[in-house]
């Protein structure tokens, strides 16, 4: 198949970022944009590794996910979008991408619009599951600390309304008193213009669950633990900005991932189950990565559904799904041909195998539709 594979790099962002009008410019006491911006973004690194696993079955199109992907799309006619991209500006930016293929009527891979747009929105994600009767930690949503309802229950966590990758979710967003509440608050509210949502903090156990495949048969991946124990002295329990992107580094890698968790039978029955319906719930589609913790009873509780899930390439590099798909006995690039054999099988697509000739193939990401 031609397969054209959709990505928001980080260089290319930041492009899109400084050809926006901004409204502000004249304002002397705007804040700088924050340093997290980019961080739902795919390394050069990704992309190319991504791009080679699809090339060994298919002719790749390297498409980065700006203003010019939708006649990119139109003129090259891929027989399937492999979606990688996040995008980085609105509460919709994960649905930009699908939006085109559907616009163009061209297959993808992953969730459809509507489900990423959710996800995004925790407090829709949540709503809808409350509904359903799917355990989650009670929640909030302000727009300012004056706003904070009386029944706000301590400790919480404080977390920008519709941000991934851990974006806003500093280790000061665990929060005991009401003024720590406010001041994070307040803050986050000015550094992402957007409001929050104050979560009751869970103290127990925390788990990832990857899950490929589609309802009814999705496959649920070894689940992997988040050791909290393994953060730096004083740390608080949560895995905060800091512990994913500043404490665990490639060179310096943190123990804190154990895979598959140790954990009892029927505690993984159940919490596999709770992500399966989860995801069924919610109709996530080919793959996702679903973050639950233990409540003060032991019981499971969904705290973030992640349609559009992260697959850092290297082993060292801790990215959870693709660290639970190596435990399943997946490699990387098989995991790619997984989601491109769900999306194509549930498209309808006969998948016929192209391996381009050598000098057809782009070189990293130099050759780009």
């Amino acid at each position: 198949m031609k397969v054209a594979l959709l990505y928001s790099s980080k260089a290319g962002m930041e492009a899109t970022l400084s050809r926006r009008p901004d409204e502000h410019k004249d304002e002397e006491d705007e804040p700088p944009l924050p340093n997290d911006m980019l961080a739902e973004c795919d390394s050069d690194e990704t992309i190319a590794a991504v791009g080679h696993a699809l090339q060994e079955r298919h002719q790749v199109l390297f498409i980065e996910s700006d203003d010019k992907a939708y006649g990119r799309l139109k003129r090259q006619r891929p027989h399937l979008v492999f979606n990688i991209a996040e995008r980085v500006i609105g509460p919709n930016r994960e649905s930009h991408i699908p939006t085109v293929c559907e616009m163009l009527d061209i297959p993808y891979t992953g969730s459809d619009p509507l489900t990423l747009g959710i996800c995004l929105d925790k407090s829709r994600a949540k709503e809808i599951l409350s509904y359903h009767r799917i355990p989650n930690p009670a929640f909030w949503i302000v727009g300012s600390a004056a706003a904070i309802p009386a029944g706000v229950r301590l400790p919480a966590i404080v977390k920008p309304l519709t941000e991934g990758s851990s974006k806003g979710i500093k280790n000061n967003s665990l929060v005991r008193t009401l003024g720590e509440l406010y001041e994070r608050v307040d803050e986050v509210v000015a550094i992402y213009k957007q409001p929050v949502i104050v979560e009751r903090f869970l103290d127990g156990r925390e788990f990832t669950v990857g899950v490929l495949g589609n309802d009814p048969g999705y496959e649920i991946l070894p689940i992997v633990e988040i050791d909290h124990g393994q953060l730096p002295a004083g740390a608080a329990p949560i895995y905060s900005y800091e512990a994913k992107w500043l404490w665990d580094t490639r060179e310096k890698p943190l123990d804190i991932f154990k895979c598959p968790a140790p954990i009892p039978g029927v505690l993984q029955a159940k919490i596999e189950s709770l992500v399966a319906r989860t995801c069924s719930v919610l109709r996530v589609r080919d793959w996702c990565r679903v973050d639950v913790r233990l409540d003060e009873k032991g019981e499971p509780n969904i705290l973030e559904v992640n349609p559009l899930p992260g697959i850092l390439p290297r082993p060292e590099d801790n990215s959870c799904l693709p660290k639970a798909a190596r435990t399943a006995g997946y490699s990387y690039s098989d995991l790619i041909h997984r989601v491109v054999e769900e999306a194509a099988k549930r498209c309808g697509l006969r998948q016929t195998r192209v391996r381009p000739a050598a000098s057809e193939r782009p070189a990293v990401l130099a050759d780009r539709a």
